[in-house]
């Protein structure tokens, strides 16, 4: 679908400050794309953006936004679509911003079903207050706050939704494009609240969950014949703990919205 806008028409003019390297360039990439590849449009396009590195997405896209108040960017992206259902509403933060302060208003959103999407810059660490831990960090992280390691097991953000009554959860990961695009366009055309997972090294502090990590270990469903609409199949991907899955994992065929639920 498309009309006429396009890929650049989606950006500021405003420079992005984030560190060079930092993966949060290419997710912003893949989502601009993919609103632009759905027919959306910049007038019609509302970002909620959280507080952390992330948080930074609303100054650098060319559409309206507003930047929350930290965790609360689900509620103000909810409250936006179910006021104005026409809107496409984009709601990006940081693994911080929406499994800690947020994760009460994450299960609630997810559950809720509002027709709109939720990406989440999971670099498994605090980047912009310099490099603590974060809830998705892993057991043996060394970092300001765990110089012996966290010792605890990080939070599963994809288990989370799945026990939340979740509709569509997806994982990509920002160096693979192409990839990270086609997952998008699926979330944005889903009929419910969409949930991505999205792998964007920090490359100033964290030193374990790298570019180079991620294409080594990375396994996408596809590639091993996943029925993202067998719920089943989708526990058992997700729950395997052992492995690290892009794309997407589960969605549901019969989806109803909150707006379509409410009569909106």
């Amino acid at each position: 679908m498309s009309t006429g806008a396009n890929f650049a028409d989606f950006k500021s003019d405003k420079k992005p400050t984030w560190c060079p390297g930092c993966g949060d360039f290419g997710t912003m990439n893949g989502i601009l794309k993919a609103l632009s590849n759905t027919g959306a449009t910049p007038e019609n396009t509302f970002f909620v953006a959280g507080i952390g590195c992330s948080g930074k997405i609303g100054t650098y896209v060319r559409t309206y936004s507003i930047h929350g108040v930290h965790g609360r960017a689900l509620p103000v992206g909810c409250g936006a679509k179910i006021a104005n259902p026409n809107l496409e509403v984009m709601v990006a933060g940081g693994d911080g911003d929406g499994f800690s302060i947020g994760a009460a208003h994450f299960i609630h959103a997810v559950r809720r079903n509002v027709n709109m999407t939720y990406i989440v810059m999971d670099n498994r660490i605090y980047g912009l207050t310099k490099g603590q831990y974060s809830p998705t960090s892993g057991t043996d992280l060394k970092t300001n706050t765990s110089p012996s390691g966290t010792h605890m097991p990080p939070l599963d953000p994809l288990a989370l939704a799945l026990s939340s009554q979740g509709t569509f959860i997806a994982q990509a990961f920002s160096s693979d494009l192409k990839r990270l695009i086609e997952i998008l366009e699926a979330a944005i055309n889903h009929n419910g609240f969409a949930f991505v997972n999205v792998f964007s090294p920090c490359v100033t502090y964290n030193k374990v969950d790298t570019y180079q990590y991620f294409r080594d270990t990375l396994v996408d469903v596809d590639d091993i014949g996943h029925d993202p609409a067998d719920y089943e199949a989708a526990k058992k991907l997700i729950f395997d703990h052992e492995t690290e899955y892009q794309g997407i994992l589960y969605q549901n065929p019969n989806s109803i919205s909150y707006e379509d639920s409410h009569g909106l």
